[in-house]
């Protein structure tokens, strides 16, 4: 359901510390929106030297981004807290100021989102899609969920 994209810019974030995003972002995910924590994928990107611009101009300095692509049907106030405790967790794991971190969501309709072979359910719904799933799958984020 949600994937999530960190790019890094003009600084290295190590194996570590990716390890700790990743596990964060998840756990923010699953306690912010309830969701399961098989459904939260979680990407590294880097940019190249001298890819980044803002305004037009050449940016310096280190900086992180966000991009969630989340499904649609949470309130104000839980994309709020979403978006409030990823910044907290990438400022804590990169050690850069809030200043140079970015954070976006995006929703996404449920029903123009398929993964692992399924159409996905509304939010709330999972436990339902879950059970209409065939038994290898079900096994299969049983194990990671755990």
């Amino acid at each position: 359901m949600p994937t999530y994209t960190v790019t890094n810019s003009n600084f290295n974030l190590s194996s570590k510390q990716q390890k700790k995003l990743a596990e964060g972002i998840t756990k923010v995910h699953n306690v912010v929106t309830g969701a399961n924590t098989y459904f939260a994928q979680v990407i590294f990107n880097k940019t190249k030297k001298n890819n980044h611009f803002m305004g037009g101009k050449k940016v310096k300095e280190p900086s992180l981004f966000l991009l969630g692509q989340i499904r649609a049907g949470r309130s104000k106030e839980v994309k709020d807290k979403l978006i409030t405790d990823l910044k907290d967790i990438l400022v804590k794991n990169s050690k850069l100021d809030e200043t140079q971190i970015w954070v976006y969501i995006n929703d996404l309709p449920p029903s123009q989102m398929i993964e692992y072979g399924a159409v996905l359910p509304e939010s709330g719904k999972e436990t339902k899609w879950f059970t209409n799933l065939p038994i290898k799958l079900k096994k299969k984020l049983s194990a990671i969920e755990s």
